[in-house]
């Protein structure tokens, strides 16, 4: 599916073209054309392989998917890979992929499995001619940076949902669903590392030494959007150290509540041994015991047996064991 096509010069928007006009202005040195497509089939990605001139390696990643993010160079050339992550109303998280091929005079971006587009990104970019005039290096940095921008939303929310977490694990909710939310959330952590982390790695590229011609005049901006994976990644683990922090707490809550299940049940059981000592005491059926042909031998016997349960309730209560 071809999202949009259009030919720029100078920093300004020449016109939308169509697929068979793409050559006319590639041959021109003072355009580059900028080309996005949404989940294209094997036919539209060899023909733009063969208008662009795109290595065969690139597009077969292109094609297959799944990719892990990075950055290689080919010749004067790029392929990007970013993983593009949304979350629904039901906080799950749903997977996609940016595809970025970048040349001289032309950019080319493969949307697959995402639903939300870069439209706003084509429009902040024409209504700055003077970055635009960078051409494909700051259209590259144009789509980086909404990608990684699009992060720190879904960060915001795993961290409220951090703390609903936490007010339920002290509230007495079950321990068992708060356990499952959490590991919940921290399996969203580990997908949400596995797009920062190599990507992270791959940024010092576009900035740090020997950077690719087709981005050299704009490493400052390359540098941005490494200083925002660093912070999203940052924020990562101290989000995941407090999920296992709260993992430890909600636990050790477990662990309380199973010790007061056994203080009661002590409790109630040292209740019932009294009366049950003596009970059994008198019931040995001995012919000389004391107190057998006492008339006030049954109501005594009771009447100890219910002092002592009250002076042992009295001191369980008084050390919270019931």
């Amino acid at each position: 599916m071809l999202v949009s096509c259009a030919a720029y010069q100078n920093g300004k928007k020449l016109a939308d073209i169509g697929e068979h006009e793409i050559h006319n202005y590639l041959s021109r040195g003072d355009c580059f054309v900028w080309v996005a497509l949404r989940e294209p089939d094997r036919t539209k990605l060899d023909e733009m392989r063969k208008e662009f001139d795109l290595h065969p390696l690139a597009v077969e990643d292109a094609r297959h998917g799944h990719q892990r993010p990075k950055i290689e160079e080919y010749g004067d050339s790029l392929f990007v890979v970013l993983q593009m992550i949304e979350m629904d109303a039901s906080g799950s998280l749903k997977l996609g992929e940016l595809d970025i091929f970048v040349g001289p005079n032309y950019v080319l971006s493969v949307r697959t499995g995402a639903e939300k587009g870069f439209q706003e990104v084509r429009a902040r970019s024409e209504r700055e001619p003077d970055l635009l005039r960078h051409g494909s290096s700051f259209v590259l940095y144009a789509l980086m940076d909404a990608t990684v921008d699009r992060y720190f939303p879904i960060l915001q929310a795993f961290e409220v949902e951090l703390e609903g977490i936490e007010e339920r694990i002290f509230s007495g909710a079950s321990p068992r669903a708060n356990l499952k939310a959490l590991y919940a959330l921290k399996q969203k952590l580990v997908t949400m590392k596995h797009a920062i982390g190599p990507l992270l790695e791959a940024v010092g590229k576009l900035f740090g030494g020997r950077v690719p011609q087709v981005c050299a005049n704009l490493q400052d901006y390359f540098r941005d959007i490494s200083d925002h994976l660093v912070r999203l990644n940052t924020n990562i683990e101290s989000i995941r150290d407090m999920v296992i922090t709260a993992i430890s707490v909600n636990l050790s809550m477990i662990t309380l509540e199973e010790n007061k299940t056994m203080k009661q049940l002590a409790a109630y059981a040292a209740l019932v041994a009294v009366p049950t000592l003596i009970a059994g005491i008198y019931g040995m059926n001995f012919q000389h015991m004391p107190e057998l042909e006492w008339l006030f031998g049954y109501p005594a016997v009771l009447t100890a047996m219910a002092a002592i349960d009250y002076f042992i309730y009295y001191k369980l209560k008084k050390a919270h064991w019931l």
